[in-house]
């Protein structure tokens, strides 16, 4: 009777090719061959190498089915048609009686080797062979690796869809290659391209703060996400760094905290918490009266722009680009001054805000004139200045209150006190548009916000706004608040500080006014990355003592 040949790949209970994981494992490699013989259950036929080697290269992973087989077993010289019995002892242990009636199982060892390329001859040694003749030879060698089973361009796209944080903690467990890639400048700009256009849960969005009146030099940060989801008993946790003399944020931009020194007040770093690096101290050469962090996007350069006061009393509005032969630059004087002192006005918050996108910082200024409030833009692409309404308040309403500018949704935003009843939530929608403004939401005041008792005005802080409308603020008291701008109801999430080294004096879940907060995108961006020298994080975990 015709015995009808035939094979399949053995596979182990998960479905995984277990030939593949054998391949790639040592110097040798295991493979469970079962040989079909058709509805026959017989003993082992004598059956000789090549036909072995013909089916462990069609079970090769990488070899195509075209190509890198020895030539068809009718055209094989008569000296390989050998019995399984005189096959060399390194390449076959053993055969036994099929497990199934169908099949015969054999255990077979062999050394790596390289596949040759050419069907017909290989050159070796000096000498060439036919494919025929010295195929057992090449297959028991050991000169030749597997080749690799991913291509470069493929393992760089899936490691650009994988978080910062995750890569961070991954870099010092891959081999070479990947973290050389993972440190690059170029990935991680376009890790941060990615995360930032196509998905933004790339970037884990945190929130970063400081006390402007705590004693000791100590920064918080925690996740967003943490904050709206955590049920009341299970706290957001603060991971608090101690930054030595680095006290104050003066903004963020790209996953990088540009620090201030407000003891000595006259330098400033960069710092990445979610890397760890930090910058060389930046001398700033006096006391910041106003000032703000960007990035000019026209020439991919980040910028700190401040006024400074020398010890001399001279003022001198200045600019550092952040690079290998960065200095600072004297720019054309801001429109105003602060506490009104030329009678133009005055400017309502110290630090100007960044604009994504624009390549803008941004304050809120009042006229001296007709007390209406604008916004002042310095275009850190130009470096010039400009100007546009704020929306208007009820015209109504005697009662001023600050009002308070943030960045929603990528957006400008203003939150005014209105009447001593409710905030009202401006967004605007097309920047640089005053038309653009639109009346985001009224939020009523609320016994455990405001102290009615009091005369003093209300400020609202917007920190973060998600996509199903609840807005993560400060209140008036200084606590952290959740408002549903759909139903109007509020939660005070739990978050605990316990470790952060405040506790002492304001612990977070309490009244802590002085508290400033920066929201912030986790990326992979470096000092290094921007041509300055980079070190190892300054800001230590800090651990008070119990």
């Amino acid at each position: 009777m015709g015995k009808k040949l035939g094979f399949r790949r053995k596979v182990d209970g998960e479905g995984r090719d277990t030939k593949h994981d054998n391949w790639l494992s040592d110097r040798f490699i295991d493979l469970n061959l079962q040989i079909f013989i058709g509805e026959v259950a017989a003993a082992p036929c004598p059956l000789p190498p090549s036909l072995l080697i013909f089916i462990l290269c069609r079970l090769h992973p990488k070899l195509p089915a075209d190509r890198r087989l020895p030539p068809p077993l009718s055209h094989l010289h008569a000296d390989l048609l050998l019995p399984l019995s005189s096959a060399p002892p390194g390449l076959l242990l053993r055969h036994r009686l099929p497990v199934e009636k169908d099949f015969i199982v054999f255990l077979v060892r062999m050394k790596r080797g390289p596949i040759p390329d050419d069907d017909d001859t290989v050159a070796r040694k000096g000498r060439v062979v036919t494919t025929t003749e010295g195929w057992l030879e090449l297959l028991l060698c050991t000169t030749t690796k597997p080749p690799p089973i991913l291509l470069d361009e493929l393992i760089e796209e899936i490691l650009l869809r994988i978080p910062a944080s995750s890569l961070v903690r991954l870099r010092n467990s891959v081999c070479s290659s990947w973290r050389t890639l993972i440190s690059s400048s170029q990935f991680a700009k376009d890790h941060l391209r990615r995360s930032m256009a196509v998905d933004p849960a790339l970037t884990h969005p945190r929130i970063a703060y400081y006390s402007s009146s705590h004693s000791y030099p100590t920064i918080g940060t925690f996740s967003v996400r943490s904050v709206f989801e955590n049920p009341p008993h299970e706290p957001t946790k603060v991971v608090a760094y101690e930054g030595r003399c680095y006290r104050s944020i003066i903004g963020s931009c790209h996953g990088l905290l540009c620090l201030h020194d407000e003891e000595l007040e006259d330098r400033a770093i960069l710092w990445n918490p979610c890397t760890g690096f930090t910058s060389p101290p930046l001398e700033i050469g006096g006391i910041f009266d106003y000032c703000g962090f960007g990035y000019d996007h026209v020439n991919d350069k980040y910028k700190l722009f401040g006024i400074v006061n020398k010890k001399s009393g001279e003022s001198v509005t200045r600019i550092f680009t952040f690079g290998p032969k960065s200095k600072w630059r004297t720019i054309q004087d801001f429109p105003y001054r602060l506490h009104n002192l030329d009678g133009k006005g005055s400017v309502l918050a110290l630090v100007g805000l960044f604009v994504s996108g624009t390549g803008t910082l941004n304050w809120l200024v009042r006229s001296s004139l007709s007390s209406s409030v604008a916004v002042l833009s310095l275009d850190l692409v130009k470096e010039t200045y400009s100007q546009f309404s704020a929306p208007n308040r009820d015209s109504d309403d005697e009662f001023f209150a600050v009002p308070h500018l943030s960045i929603l949704r990528g957006c400008l935003a203003v939150c005014y006190e209105t009447k001593k009843t409710h905030w009202t939530l401006w967004l605007m929608k097309d920047y640089g548009v005053p038309q653009s403004w639109t009346k985001l939401a009224i939020i009523p005041h609320h016994p455990l916000l405001v102290n009615t008792r009091t005369r003093s005005p209300h400020v609202l802080w917007p920190i973060y706004m998600l996509e199903n409308d609840v807005l993560l603020a400060k209140s008036p008291s200084g606590k952290l608040v959740l408002c549903n701008l759909n139903d109007g109801s509020i939660d005070f999430p739990n978050v605990d500080s316990s470790s952060d080294g405040m506790t002492k004096y304001r612990p977070l879940s309490r009244d802590s006014y002085s508290r400033i907060f920066h929201f912030y995108h986790e990326s992979l961006l470096s000092p290094s990355h921007l041509g300055l020298p980079s070190c190892s994080s300054e800001m230590r975990l800090f651990k008070p003592s119990l």
